[in-house]
């Protein structure tokens, strides 16, 4: 804690002498190490504080500037030591500017009154005519957001979550604002009620209002030119920039918002991007990316998303309001142009093309091609199982992740394959052999939830999620016994057991943690009588969740291989599992090499089109070469064919380890 004592009259009279003016000298208090000759200009009033200023900045282009106060009406603040302060056009009024802080050439940074700084602000996510509120703050979760916002069935469980968010509410609340440690504000408009963190970097905003920038020194935060933001919250390693306007957000860490971009009433989580486009009353769970102009994102739930070109959605059907919502689950993407008329709900890893105007539900057909055609909604179930494409996002996705906080809000599952995708496909197994059923095996097409499905795709969809669940299991198999040494049937056996007694159930996506739905109920239980004491507590909580991941996929395994495959380890004889290794191997190689054709296109003769502009055929070929590559040099393609053979190598090791037990 520093010692501050009152000004000498030399102080005062050399502070008077450097064009320095108060009404009342005694409210100014110094640090013991106070030198005068560091500040110049300067109209103080209210109660403030200052510290010594003894260090020197060096600014762009090397120029450098020693730490003090010259320029400015300081009111009501505390001014650590060491703060560098010039050129404010109105005032600085109810801050605590911490050390090493640099503010230059700003219009003005005020705290009104008593106020929170973004902190309980309600954001109304998914429904635009409200009803799914979020209530944000500093250090919302993707996972917390989500309870909020789909869980509003359970009203006890929203009011004692709501209590919790207003009990940490209140101890961030003050009178005074703060800029913390090592932060840097230069040419700056208007800063009212804003509290900045640690090293985040202000720069050329036009106004900011009721917020908090969150940062640290390991992930700073970055606010740059033109930015407009009112009732918002940013979380550290974010980025707002190129005139983006933002209206009741919360700004992930590790997201990047810019290029004009607009935001009102909508919750971006880790790793988001938004350029150009616009999002009205969105749930952007992690990885939720939009690039292009034109873009509108309104009135859903999305994660793991990739928005294309002139994307849209409509929320009302001009009756009673824009009072509809659409959940897009994760991994899918919009291709240019595509549009959703809500409510629609979007199978996982799906691809959405075209216009569809029938309120789609694909959601237990996930890993699918959803083709508008003639005003009709046509459905490929699977097909995106065989998508290099596919393969190609789940692998950059952990690559990306832009978070550098020791601290991580959200717990990501990054698994494209697990037991709530695998889930969906044996679900979707069902549905497709219940519609060939009921309707005939010979039919052209079938129809299921307003979306037509060809004969022909819904025998193929039925081949490639039988692929797929065959390819999960044999992994989690593998997996389970890549370190394990077995000598006996029974020590194989007891290696095989369960590891946990919970993940039996149907399996949720909890904005990017995924969790069976069992401990999601323990979990509202506990909040709603009280045995969650805190948001730190909760934090942990789904930190658990994600930590018992694989535990609790293993469970679910288990009572899968029975069900499905009629196989329990506890019983089965060795030629069993062998039997089902050998499956899982031709499963992974087949589907695989359905990756690796679908690679190949991107390598044909019609996609050289346009290369060798000025050339002959051998010239173009050429061309292609030098831009794209060759095609087994091609880093996706060189994986999949690693993969083959690794996962190859895999089984027949764990074959002959199995033979021996015979």
């Amino acid at each position: 804690m520093n010692k501050y004592r009152l000004l000498t009259e030399q102080e005062i009279q050399e502070l008077e002498q450097r064009s320095c003016i108060c009404s009342n000298w005694q409210l100014v208090l110094v640090d013991e190490a106070f030198n005068p000759s560091a500040i110049r200009n300067v109209s103080f009033s209210g109660n403030v504080k200052l510290g010594y200023f003894s260090r020197s900045f060096t600014f762009p282009g090397g120029v450098e500037k020693k730490a003090g106060i010259s320029n400015a009406t300081i009111h009501n603040c505390i001014i650590e030591s060491d703060a560098y302060i010039n050129q404010v056009k109105n005032h600085i009024a109810n801050y605590h500017i911490h050390s090493n802080v640099v503010i230059e050439n700003v219009d003005s940074i005020i705290t009104e009154k008593e106020n929170c700084f973004g902190n309980g602000v309600q954001v109304s996510a998914l429904n635009e005519a409200g009803g799914r509120e979020i209530s944000i703050y500093n250090e919302l979760s993707a996972h917390t957001a989500y309870i909020m916002a789909m869980y509003r069935h359970q009203p006890v469980v929203i009011e004692k979550l709501q209590k919790l968010i207003d009990n940490y509410r209140e101890g961030i609340c003050s009178s005074m604002g703060t800029i913390s440690e090592g932060a840097l504000l230069i040419n700056c408009r208007t800063i009212i009620d804003v509290n900045i963190g640690a090293f985040a970097k202000v720069e050329g905003i036009y106004r900011l209002c009721n917020g908090s920038i969150n940062s640290c020194y390991k992930a700073p935060s970055y606010f740059g030119p033109g930015v407009i933001a009112e009732d918002f919250i940013a979380a550290s390693g974010s980025r707002v920039s190129d005139s983006s306007l933002l209206s009741k957000c919360f700004i992930g860490q590790g997201c990047e918002l810019g290029k004009h971009y607009s935001a009102e009433n909508s919750v971006f989580f880790a790793n988001c991007q938004g350029f150009h486009g616009e999002a009205c009353s969105i749930f952007a769970g992690p990885y939720t990316v939009t690039h292009h102009k034109s873009t509108l994102l309104i009135a859903g739930y999305f994660s793991f998303m990739n928005a294309g070109s002139g994307s849209n959605q409509s929320n009302h059907m001009y009756k009673l309001g824009p009072i509809h919502q659409g959940v897009v689950e994760r991994g899918s993407k919009t291709t240019s142009d595509s549009y959703l008329l809500w409510p629609a709900r979007i199978g996982a890893f799906s691809l959405v093309m075209g216009r569809h105007y029938r309120n789609p539900d694909t959601s237990q057909l996930p890993f699918s091609y959803l083709i508008e055609n003639k005003d009709e909604s046509i459905l490929a179930p699977g097909v995106n199982l065989r998508s290099v494409g596919t393969i190609r996002d789940a692998r950059k996705w952990p690559k990306r992740d832009k978070r550098t906080d020791s601290k991580l809000l959200d717990f990501i599952n990054f698994n494209l394959l697990s037991p709530f995708t695998i889930q969906k496909m044996i679900n979707g197994k069902k549905v497709l052999k219940d519609l060939m059923q009921s309707s005939g095996q010979t039919s052209d097409y079938y129809m299921y939830n307003s979306v037509k499905i060809a004969n022909g795709s819904l025998r193929r969809g039925i081949e490639l999620y039988n692929t797929g669940i065959i390819k999960f299991l044999g992994n989690a198999l593998i997996k389970k016994l890549e370190d394990v040494i077995f000598v006996s049937l029974s020590e194989l056996r007891n290696s095989l057991s369960k590891a946990s007694d919970f993940g039996i159930g149907e399996w949720i996506d909890m904005a990017g943690l995924l969790v069976p739905k069992e401990r999601v109920m323990t979990l509202l239980d506990d909040l709603q009588n009280d045995n969650i004491s805190d948001l730190d507590e909760l934090n942990k909580r789904y930190e658990s969740l994600h930590d018992n991941y694989f535990d609790y996929a293993w469970t679910w395994c288990l009572k899968v291989f029975k069900d499905e495959f009629d196989l329990d380890f506890q019983k089965a004889e060795i030629d069993q599992i062998l039997t089902f290794v050998d499956e899982w191997k031709k499963c992974v190689i087949e589907l695989d090499n359905m990756v690796y054709a679908d690679a190949h296109k991107e390598f044909t003769l019609n996609n050289q089109t346009g290369f060798g502009i000025d050339g002959s055929e051998e010239t173009r070929i050429s061309d292609f070469e030098q831009v794209r590559g060759e095609f087994e040099k091609h880093p996706s393609v060189q994986d999949i064919s690693n993969h083959i053979r690794e996962k190859s190598r895999l089984a027949e090791e764990l074959k002959e380890r199995l033979i021996l037990l015979k």
